[in-house]
């Protein structure tokens, strides 16, 4: 078999390998929605946070001493710069989610998969395919859909916190694409840098008086299903999906990345569905199909790295 042949026979294979890992992170992420409410108020934001990620940073830093021993500045300044960003993604998240509706904050997170290949493209200077842009418009549209069953209601507080998420969740993934430091480092002293950097950013806002109740005040708080579902953040929304996004992020687009991470509110609605006891009518059925057509039909069409 001629070498010519082969890249056309093993290329979807290779594609799905990338592609697999970062519908799950589409899936633990649209269950975090309803994690996040049963364990957040908004006096309680900050300190779930620090829990959420603290929990997870001991055993990172375990497993993955002997690779940051090794990672020069730059890379500890890439990570340490990525992880800032984290942090305001996470910030901008969760006080949205708390102050506004799910159907809302499902939507408007959304537009990362547009915003994404728009700013991507703005800096490559390079025009995306007109065929992703459609299927990406798709993809928005049958989000449009999917969460019309619980009503739009007017734009709030709220609503802008999560447009400015999605424009934050843009610059993560171009940064990661994008600084040459960290390209050819370990992906799990990235992910570690990175937590531990957002863990900073969160405890130095957690010492400001006036921000909300302490961490350990929380914590002493929390039951056994408060507990679960800080786990379930911590280890699965948090630690597998960013070490996910990192190792994918360097084998594929970064709008390919943001097309399947966008169908996120279609797990979201699954899991209200299923665990919440929500009801999903026709538009949302039609939503539903639309998302999950439009991520097929960008998934064929963006270019994917060897």
């Amino acid at each position: 078999m001629s070498s010519a042949v082969l890249p056309a026979l093993t290329r979807p294979r290779r594609a799905w390998v990338t592609d697999l890992p970062l519908l799950l992170v589409a899936a633990v992420w649209g269950a975090s929605y309803l994690a996040a409410k049963g364990i957040t108020t908004t006096h309680t934001v900050i300190a779930v946070l620090v829990l959420r990620f603290a929990v997870v940073l001991p055993a990172l830093a375990v497993a993955g001493r002997r690779g940051l021993r090794t990672l020069s500045g730059a890379q500890w300044r890439g990570a340490g710069l990525l992880g800032l960003v984290l942090s305001g993604i996470f910030l901008l998240e969760t006080y949205g989610v708390v102050h506004t509706s799910a159907t809302n904050a499902g939507l408007i997170i959304s537009l990362t998969m547009i915003f994404t290949p728009l700013a991507e493209a703005a800096v490559t200077r390079v025009r995306p395919p007109a065929a992703f842009l459609a299927a990406a418009g798709l993809s928005v549209a049958g989000v449009v859909l999917l969460t019309q069953n619980g009503g739009f209601t007017s734009p709030s507080a709220g609503d802008l916190l999560m447009l400015l998420a999605a424009l934050a969740r843009t610059v993560h993934v171009l940064l990661m694409a994008r600084i040459k430091a960290v390209q050819d480092a370990d992906s799990l002293s990235l992910t570690t840098v990175q937590l531990g950097s957002a863990v900073a950013v969160f405890a130095v806002l957690a010492a400001v008086p006036g921000t909300g109740a302490a961490p350990w005040t929380v914590a002493a708080d929390f039951g056994a299903a408060e507990w679960a579902g800080l786990l379930f953040l911590a280890v699965f929304c948090t630690l597998f999906a960013f070490f996910v996004q990192m190792w994918s992020v360097r084998r594929t687009s970064p709008s390919r990345v943001s097309l399947l991470l966008g169908t996120e509110p279609l797990w979201a609605a699954a899991v209200g569905i299923a665990i919440g006891g929500e009801r999903l009518g026709v538009p949302g059925v039609l939503g539903a199909v639309l998302v999950l057509a439009g991520t097929a039909w960008g998934r064929r069409r963006a270019d994917v790295t060897p």
